[in-house]
Parts: C-alpha cells; structure tokens; sequence
C-alpha cells in the first residue's frame, strides 16, 4: 500500500484489477447472521479447537456448496448475502431502573454485539485457500493485518474472482460458526477512496487495493479529472507490446515452475549416490585433522615454553631467596655497626654544626659589624668602616668618601666569600676580594659572549664620574646582596630587604652562632699555632696566655661561661684596649686619613685609589 495519501482516483481499471494488487480487508459493523444460513457442514467443522487443522482434514475450506456457485451468474442477491436486520427501536423500559442493572444490561448487550473473527480467501483454480488470516477479539469493527499475495501461484494471483468466507465466535461460545460467504468480483467493485462519513451496512467489506479502498455498498466516489494541457501517451501498438511482455514474463515464471516441480520429481524418483558426498565429508575431515594435528603441535610448543619458562623463574626465585638470605645475614651483622655510624653521623652533625657556630663566632670577632653612633636606624660599620644600604648618592659622599666605601664593599666580599665554604653552600655570584678593588662575576645572566669581561663587575666606584661604570658598580653591589640573600635563604632566613647589606649579613652571622650548648674548642696546631708564633714575635712584651687567647671566643679550650673564659674575656679586653691606644698613637703620629688608619706619615700623600693602581686596574 501507498504510504502517501489517498488518490482522488483509481489508478487500476477494472479490467486490470487481480488478486495479487488486494493488499488488505476490513470488516465494519458485525451481524450474527440466523442459524439457517449455516449448514451442518460448516457448524460440525468449527466446533474443534484447531480450526485450520481440522478444516484442511475434512477439505471444508470451500464452500459446503457446489463449485457451480463460483459462477458469476450465480451469484446470490444481496438480501441472501446478509441478514436482514430491522432498525433498532428506542425503549425507555430501563429509564427508571438501577445503575448496577443498567451496567448489567448494556454489558449483555455488548456481549451480543462483539465476537471474534478470522477470514480466508478462495479462488476456484485451488482447492486449499490462498490466504488465512489472524483472529481478530471482541470488537464489532475488524482490521485485519495486510498481506501481500504477488508471490503465489499464478493461477491465484491473476484471478479475478475471490470468495471470502468469515468465521466468527461470539464471547459466550466455545466453537467456531460460519458467519458469512462472499462472493466479489474484483472488477465490479466501487472507489470509494475513504471511509469518513460513510454508514456501512451490517457486515460491509471494504478491500484496501494498490491504489485505495474498494467496496460493493457504495456507489463509485472518483473525481473529476483536473484540466491540464493534453500530453503525448504510449499509442496502441506500444500497449499490446507491453501486454505481450507480461504476458511473455509470466509464461517463463510459469515455465521454471514447471521445470523445478519436474526437477524434484525427478531427485525424489532417483536414488541418490552416496559416493562423491563421502568423499567430500572424507576430504572435510582430513583438514579437520590436519588443522588440529597444527594446533596440537602449537600448543604443544605453547606448553614447553611455559614449562621452560616456569623452570627459570623457580631457579630466579631460589637465586633471590639465597641472595636476600644472605642480605638479611649482612643486615643482621651490620646493624650494630649502623647503629654506630648513625650515632657517629648525628655525632659528627652536631660536631660541624659546632664549629659552624665558633667559626661565625669568631668571623663576628674578625669583622665586628657595629651600629654607627648618632647614625640613622639600620645603619652599620664593618671594622669601623661604615657602609651604606645599597644608596651612595652625593649626600652621602658628603660623609663617607669613595675610599671608605670600596674598603668596605672589599671587607664584605671577603667574608661572603668566606662563609660559603663554612656554610657549605655555593654563591650564585662568584666574588672576589682583593681589598678596596674587589669584583663580582655574573655567569647567570645572557650576555654577548665576544665580550668576556663584562661579566665582571666592580665594588668600587669609578673614576671620572661615569655613568656606565656607576651603572656596573651598582649592578656589582646588587650581586654581593644576591649572595647574601642566598646565604640566609640556605639557613632558613626570610630578608626583608636585600639592599641592608650589612644588616643582612649581621642577622646570618647573629643566627649561624646562636645556640645553647657550648662551642667546642679549636684543634691544637694548624693556624693557631703560626698565629700564636707570630703574636710572640710580634708583642714579645705580652704573657703567652694573652697571646694564645683570643678576645671574645673561646679558642684556648676553655668554654663559655667558666672560670678560664672569663678570665681569658677579661685579658683579652686588656689586650684590646692596649691596641686602641696604640692605634690612637699612631693616628696622632701617621694624621688623619678619614677613619681608615693607613699607616704612612704626613709628608707621604697616598690614598687607596693612587694612580698607579688605577694603571694597573685598567690594564
């Protein structure tokens, strides 16, 4: 069936129309014909259960009349087809009556209406029906599911003539009655294109064709045809080509029929020989057997390699289980041995963290780093040689001169340098010290490589007032503050700010020598004892224990705290206070030399940034 909606026309003629373009078939508007129409035939055949079984048994599928009926001049008026049914009558003798009998009622009369009800086709060139359908339950109005009858016979599908025969069983019935036999003729039929606003009459049939619905109650329902332009059509000649193909197409459908029923015919007389199909289950079988003898062979390689496999990972295990046997045995004899390397280890920590602490303890000593008296907050000397926070601007060349200021940068370079070695920790900026002409190195930052040594940058001012050199004696001084950054971040430090040089730097030397157990004393020998030499030949007027001591550590073995430290504070303040007196002597003698204590006389003008130094740095 079209998909689409109806046509307004037909498209078959009547001439044309067959069994094989009827696609479906609708019951509207179920009757129970009287118990006269059936024939003892048809009520003996649908009493059993299996009603297809028992009907093709018994050949009751036709009719229980003769085949003369399938002639179209006896075909039967339509008030022998269906019931007469009188009108309904309108009665008002429930109108005063219950509910639950009024429901009562209209269930019985419900149940008298509806049925359940099945239908087959017959042509009379067959003896068994073309097409059964499915039964249809309790309703009044059928639609029966399409079928598609072109593949059959060609004697059933080119068959102009169809007879319908419906079955029916009421609800309260137990076996099958014969309800209706029709008898249509495909080209006698009426288009009636659709079913709204259409009363059928009791037990209608409509017939769904390729190009619509078809019915006998109604008259034909086409519409005109639509004006259009006249167009070329096929001519006559054409047409009975066309029929003559078909009809050619169907012979040769019906010839290979023909032929295979023969061809079974013959397969079914002939005894069939065994031979070649032994044969061929004999060659069938040999590959079966030859494809698992290889897969056998396969698995059987599968299975050595695993045994192979399994073999040496057992001689691996029993090699691991000696080997950590025999690490277990090790473990076992050098735990004692690590127990003292461990207390050795924790020994020896707090060893280096001790002589960390003396050291810082004593470069405190060597590089006093003291508050400038009457000076602004964080405003520190080394040596007595003050230094100012990263800032030299003219103000403050106005205090603190050139000189001054490149002695102690140069003071500060040594002791950064320094106490990377003690500290264990590298500079990022490598420095060098030499005095008031120290320098500092960037290897970090990306700069031409043509030009080597620009990588070195002065702690010292320039000459002349250049602002490049300016410009590379502040960057100088910004890699000593790095370094010192990096040297507090090694401890734990957090710096505020790193232009504080010295501040900085007296902070990291404050905490590398704070602890609460006592500093350990120096090893005899070594430098104490060429600084011990050299302090004899130098004050031979001193005592020996002046001279072996050190002012403000502990370095003659004593501890902080006990008797000999504080009588060895109390010489070395003796001893220090003589130096001062002696320098201030000398100070009065050599004249003034602008806090730094050079030792020349008057008459001998040299400062630390002569000429000849300045040749020999440029060079």
């Amino acid at each position: 069936m079209s998909t689409l909606s109806e046509p307004r026309r037909p498209r078959l003629l009547p001439q044309n129309r067959k069994l094989r373009h009827v696609k479906g078939l609708w019951l509207r508007n179920l009757s129970f014909a009287p118990a006269s129409l059936q024939t003892a035939d048809d009520a003996t055949i649908l009493r059993s259960p299996n009603r297809l079984g028992k009907l093709r048994e018994t050949g009751q599928l036709q009719s229980s009349r003769s085949s003369d009926n399938l002639r179209l001049d006896s075909l039967r008026p339509a008030d022998k087809r269906r019931p007469n049914v009188q009108p309904r009558r309108t009665s008002l003798s429930l109108a005063h009556a219950n509910p639950l009998t009024r429901q009562k009622k209209l269930e019985s009369f419900i149940e008298g209406c509806v049925g359940d009800v099945f239908f087959s086709l017959h042509v009379a060139e067959s003896d068994e029906p073309v097409h059964i359908s499915e039964v249809r339950s309790r309703s009044a109005n059928f639609n029966f599911q399409f079928f598609d009858l072109s593949a059959d016979q060609t004697c059933a599908s080119r068959s102009c003539i169809v007879i319908v025969r419906l079955w029916s069983k009421r609800p309260q019935q137990e076996s099958w009655i014969f309800l209706l036999e029709e008898l249509i003729d495909l080209r006698q039929l009426n288009f009636i294109g659709t079913l709204k606003d259409r009363q059928f009459p009791p037990n209608a049939l409509i017939l769904h064709l390729e190009d619509g619905l078809y019915s006998l109650d109604f008259p034909t329902r086409a519409a005109d045809p639509k004006p259009a332009p006249p167009t070329a059509t096929s001519s006559y000649n054409a047409l009975m080509k066309l029929a003559n193909l078909e009809s050619s197409i169907q012979d040769a459908i019906d010839t290979q029929w023909k032929i295979m029923q023969q061809i079974n015919r013959l397969l079914d007389d002939s005894p069939s020989d065994p031979n070649p199909a032994a044969d061929e289950e004999l060659s069938l079988a040999g590959k079966y057997v030859a494809n698992q003898r290889r897969a056998n062979k396969a698995a059987e390689r599968r299975r050595d390699e695993l045994r192979e496999s399994l073999r040496s990972r057992r001689e691996a295990i029993i090699q691991g289980r000696r080997a950590q046997a025999l690490a277990e045995e090790d473990i076992a004899n050098n735990r004692d041995k690590m127990v003292a390397s461990i207390a050795l280890v924790s020994k020896t920590e707090q060893q280096i963290r001790g002589q960390r602490r003396r050291i810082c303890s004593e470069l405190c000593d060597l590089f006093p780093i003291t508050p400038i008296p009457n000076a602004p907050p964080l405003s520190f000397q080394i040596c007595n040689l003050p230094l100012p926070n990263s800032v030299y601007d003219a103000a403050t060349a106005r205090v603190i001169n050139e000189d001054v200021l490149s002695a102690a940068l140069g003071l500060v370079t040594m002791l950064t340098r320094h106490l990377q070695f003690y500290l264990s920790y590298p500079l990022p900026y490598a420095v060098s010290g030499y005095g008031s002409r120290s320098s500092a190195r960037d290897d970090i930052s990306h700069m031409p490589e043509k030009q080597p040594q620009r990588r070195e940058f002065p702690l010292y001012l320039p000459r002349g007032g250049s602002t490049i050199g300016q410009w590379r004696f502040e960057y100088g001084w910004f890699l000593l503050n790095k370094n010192i950054e990096a040297l507090c971040a090694s401890e734990g430090l957090k710096v505020v700010d790193i232009r504080h040089s010295l501040p900085n730097l007296k902070y990291l030397l404050y905490v590398c020598s704070a602890g609460t157990d006592e500093v350990p004393e120096r090893k005899k020998g070594g430098v104490r004892g060429l600084w011990a030499g050299r302090q004899k030949s130098r004050t031979p007027g001193l005592p020996a224990s002046l001279v072996d001591g050190e002012s403000g550590s502990s370095t003659a073995g004593s501890r902080r705290g006990s008797v000999d430290s504080e009588m060895m504070n109390r010489h070395g303040e003796a001893l220090r206070n003589a130096v001062i007196k002696a320098n201030e002597e000398r100070e009065e003698s050599w004249g003034a030399d602008s806090g730094v204590g050079l030792p020349f006389g008057d008459d001998v003008k040299f400062t630390l940034r002569t000429k000849g130094l300045r040749e020999n740095i440029a060079q």
